[in-house]
């Protein structure tokens, strides 16, 4: 049975600190490359967590009673020539909580939010086999290709990442 689980805006990160590490270990320490390699230790994720207050960062969680299953960020552009876009950045799922449609329900809340804040393209990038390819392009976003040698993995192999946008 499906846990009963809400999307929120994180309107600043601190509060949720502790949850938010919690959960950026858990995926990274279970595969997930999304900027860090396992094992990811909790003062390391909490201190990333910490230096996002940004206004031009938005982070949501799904939540339920009593945990933080998922998370996604919409990173603005903030250079003058690039006011149009947005990067959707650290979508992540709880590995206990997957295939339950919360990623896709994470990325539907950013897109509107990309929408109302009059951003025009979306990009993100993830490592190239994940099963996360599947859902962007399911999702209505174009590969736009390729780069190889792009991030390391725990074993200190050189990965490649796939690129994707898409036009709102």
């Amino acid at each position: 049975m499906l846990n009963e689980y809400q999307i929120v805006k994180l309107e600043t990160v601190h509060p949720h600190s502790e949850k938010l590490a919690g959960l950026l270990c858990d995926t990274v320490n279970q595969g997930a490359s999304i900027g860090f390699i396992p094992p990811l230790k909790f003062q390391s994720a909490k201190e990333y967590w910490e230096s996002l207050n940004d206004p031009s960062i938005l982070i949501w969680g799904a939540e339920t009673e009593t945990e933080l299953i998922g998370t996604i960020q919409l990173q603005f552009c903030t250079k003058e020539n690039g006011r149009h876009r947005a990067e959707v950045a650290k979508l992540m799922v709880h590995p206990d909580h997957r295939k339950k449609g919360i990623a896709r329900r994470l990325l539907e809340t950013a897109e509107r939010a990309a929408a109302e804040n009059h951003i025009s393209l979306l990009v993100l990038d993830t490592r190239e086999g994940d099963p996360s390819n599947k859902l962007y392009l399911s999702h209505g976003y174009q590969r736009a290709g390729s780069i190889p040698f792009f991030a390391q993995s725990a074993e200190g192999d050189l990965e490649t990442t796939v690129l994707y946008y898409k036009v709102l």
